[in-house]
């Protein structure tokens, strides 16, 4: 029998042993998810479709349709680039304090368990 398979933590950081911080299958997908919130396209050199473009956004003037098509990208974002993992059943999008919260609900193919993770954008006071 194989040993589970192990992840590296994100982002990367040292356990309390020293040594390379892992996680589980659950966590690791939703590391997988804030990369893609956070990853503006173009970003990556291999990869220069992957991300949202989500950080573009923090900037426009907050209103209803910006907020529409927020939901609208980061959700068809994370079903192109997570479609082999995860099934997305909803995202919502917010500004609370000058701050963009992003609420994700989805579940794991492997398990179909219903997970919710809540992400603020980078720099914004959680």
């Amino acid at each position: 029998m194989s040993p589970p398979l192990q992840n590296l933590d994100f982002p990367y950081h040292f356990d309390g042993r020293g040594r390379t911080a892992i996680s589980g299958a659950a966590d690791h997908v939703r590391d997988l998810i804030e990369q893609v919130l956070f990853t503006a396209p173009g970003e990556r050199v291999m990869r220069p479709d992957f991300g949202s473009g989500l950080a573009a956004l923090l900037f426009e003037p907050n209103s209803s349709p910006l907020a529409a098509a927020t939901q609208v990208l980061v959700q068809s974002a994370l079903q192109q680039h997570l479609a082999h993992l995860i099934a997305v059943h909803g995202v919502e999008v917010r500004n609370e304090e000058g701050a963009l919260k992003v609420d994700v609900r989805y579940s794991l193919l492997s398990d179909r368990q219903l997970q919710e993770a809540s992400f603020s954008a980078p720099g914004a006071t959680s």
